[in-house]
């Protein structure tokens, strides 16, 4: 849409939202100087473009256009999209044992639902999008989380504030400072134990059997984001020893396909003149890269580091049928 057809959008659903009755397509088009069938794609655009339009005939048999809400900061934008956002939203988090958080999404979809006009419209084009997209998982076991566990562990980090928690079944109560989560094939508490060490460090979430969180604030690290803690992990294993560069070289033929996934956020892709590609980045984590590079069989070859090297080498495989 051109900046102007944009502006005219915004003045049509001002003039629908300050008339009374709405607006007919012969008013749209003596206001606008447009033809019929010009004022009938302005209200198509009126229609997708906000979830609080009106359509009524009148006794003059003619058709009209109305913003139901006539304040003009709350115009609200086609609802369909966020329901359909908040249902997928209250599903992962569901799946994830995030049952505090589905509970919130879902009351915010029927909230959102509750002050729609035309709500069985919104539902049933809603529906009809999420009954077409299927939930897909990543293949492999999955560690269950206790809700009580996760639901005291977002309160603590609100605050934030510090964290009682039972680690593993028969172990002594400990002092945790909560830094962030980090969320994969198993979901950690990235957190500081001001009894043992200053330094964040992960602790498995499956393996916390009781958690309080405490009246008790504290100062997060200086610096300190989830995001830079994450990115110094390949998965979600953080080991300084290991930390470094990585670079693997992908085969021609994988080229292509390696350079659809993002292995690293601040990865660096170098196209060679035989069609190879490297990969570049700095992460630790060696044996969750292993984990990784076993699907690609021959395809790619490990640079650097040599540890890593060493750990592939010899179950590169040649007769898998398909690459990741």
């Amino acid at each position: 849409m051109s900046f102007s057809k944009a502006q005219d959008l915004v003045r049509l659903a001002r003039m629908a939202a300050a008339r009374h009755r709405g607006i007919s397509l012969e008013e749209i088009s003596a206001e606008f100087g447009v033809s019929h069938r010009t004022a009938q794609r302005m209200t198509d655009a009126l229609e997708s473009s906000f979830g609080n339009v009106l359509i009524e005939d009148g006794e003059d048999r003619k058709r009209r256009w109305r913003l139901v809400d006539p304040d003009l900061d709350r115009l609200q934008l086609r609802h369909e999209t966020g329901v359909e956002a908040l249902e997928i939203a209250a599903r992962a988090a569901e799946a994830e044992g995030r049952l505090r958080h589905a509970r919130a999404l879902t009351d915010l979809r029927d909230g959102m639902l509750a002050r729609v006009p035309a709500r069985a419209r919104v539902e049933a084009d809603a529906e009809a999008v999420l009954a077409a997209m299927g939930q897909v998982t990543r293949p492999g076991p999955r560690v269950s989380l206790a809700p009580d566990i996760l639901d005291a562990i977002i309160e603590a980090l609100r605050g934030p504030f510090r964290l009682r928690v039972r680690y593993h079944r028969d172990a002594a109560p400990r002092i945790l400072e909560p830094h962030g989560v980090l969320l994969g094939h198993r979901t950690y508490l990235a957190a500081r134990d001001p009894a043992k060490a200053d330094e964040v460090r992960n602790f498995r979430i499956d393996l916390i059997h009781e958690a309080e969180t405490l009246n008790e604030s504290f100062a997060l690290k200086d610096g300190f984001t989830i995001a830079d803690y994450a990115a110094n992990a390949f998965g979600v294993w953080q080991d300084p020893r290991q930390y470094g560069e990585v670079v693997w070289r992908f085969a021609p033929e994988a080229a292509e396909r390696a350079a659809g996934f993002q292995f690293h956020p601040r990865q660096v892709l170098e196209y060679q003149q035989d069609g190879s590609l490297l990969v570049r980045f700095h992460a630790a984590g060696w044996l969750e890269m292993a984990w990784h590079l076993y699907q690609w069989g021959d395809k790619v070859e490990v640079i650097a580091p040599p540890a890593l090297r060493d750990m592939v080498d010899g179950y590169r495989r040649s007769d898998f049928v398909a690459m990741p």
